[in-house]
């Protein structure tokens, strides 16, 4: 499909592919836009049937960048990569030094950072052929891992849906959909606030440390849509709130960490028509984003952090005033709210 007609194309800036045949490395980098300042997402590293797919996929998250940048009040566009994982054995480490080189070409427009599939030591590697790249662990500036913060954010903006819905969180049940590095944080955070939790994952492993840990009850991948839960956390991939997973909720909230989490825009009015408050992703997630920004200024400081992170909440409590007071869907008035901050 010509990039152009692309159904996800939106107006991107640019839009990269690479390839290297050594390393085995096909990747993309789209720049949704440079409005606000240069564009910065992560990288996503997975296993894509086609390379259809990936370009699909890099198209919605960068534009949802744009979103999460201007609507967190950040001094950056928006911007995402995506890595093909290559079948079989390679060397992880000439990959990501490959993929840096090709990220210095696209001469500053993009900042990469850590999404699914990546690590800091992904960011090291990359960060020896390119000053482009945030989510260090060491330097001055450095803000490591985004995760914890990502999942601080997520936990904050559930903490505020519950309460506008009249929701006790202690003792509320949640369920969680996606146990990775923000998923299991966010179980940790809501674990604390007296929450009781159903989950599922993939990984065995992180479901049985989310049992023994949190006391939490485990469900089949199919099954979590179903649950008798007051809110709805998906932690795990996009485009799961769908005619087939829409009708099977019973949660009164969706708040969570996945990116691009309406298969499409019609969803919205879907969950408005069940009763069902949706908090769009690109706000509930942003404290990842806003972690690296201040590496990438070079002006670090936690303090920074909080006062972005409340910000977030100001803005989901608002829009959802929004949508209360005027009966239009939250995912329209952040999108548009979204789209006149990126001058669009």
């Amino acid at each position: 499909m010509a990039i152009f007609e692309h159904p996800s194309f939106d107006g991107h800036e640019s839009v990269h592919s690479f390839y290297d045949a050594k390393t085995g490395l096909k990747a993309f980098v789209a720049v949704h836009s440079t409005h606000l300042g240069p564009s910065a997402g992560g990288t996503r590293f997975w296993r894509y049937e086609n390379s259809d797919l990936a370009l699909r996929d890099v198209l919605r998250l960068s534009r949802g960048m744009s979103y999460k940048n201007a609507m967190a009040g950040l001094n950056l566009g928006g911007g995402k990569a995506v890595v093909m994982k290559p079948e079989g054995d390679f060397d992880r480490a000439a990959l990501f030094a490959k993929f840096g080189e090709f990220i210095n070409a696209v001469g500053g427009a993009y900042y990469t950072a850590e999404d699914v599939g990546m690590t800091t030591d992904d960011m090291r590697t990359i960060r020896t052929k390119t000053k482009f790249v945030a989510g260090l662990d060491e330097g001055d500036a450095a803000s490591g891992d985004p995760s914890p913060v990502t999942a601080d954010g997520v936990f904050r903006c559930i903490k505020l849906a519950a309460s506008k819905c009249e929701i006790d969180l202690d003792g509320a049940m949640v369920a969680v959909q996606g146990l990775g590095h923000v998923g299991y944080t966010v179980c940790k955070l809501l674990h604390g606030a007296g929450a009781q939790l159903v989950v599922t994952d993939i990984n065995q492993h992180a479901v049985r440390s989310a049992a023994k840990e949190f006391g939490a009850k485990t469900v089949a991948p199919d099954e979590i849509y179903s649950q008798a839960a007051d809110i709805f956390s998906p932690c795990a991939l996009g485009a799961i709130l769908n005619p087939d997973t829409i009708n099977q909720l019973q949660a009164k909230i969706i708040a969570g960490a996945a990116n691009n989490q309406l298969s499409v825009p019609q969803m919205g009015q879907e969950l408005q028509d069940r009763g069902i408050l949706y908090c769009p992703d690109y706000v509930v997630n942003a404290g990842g984003i806003i972690n690296i920004a201040g590496e990438i200024e070079g002006n670090y400081s936690p303090q920074w952090v909080e006062r972005k992170l409340k910000g977030v909440e100001n803005t989901l409590e608002e829009i959802i005033d929004l949508a209360t007071e005027t009966g239009r869907t939250t995912d329209t008035i952040a999108d548009e709210m979204a789209r006149a901050r990126i001058g669009r």
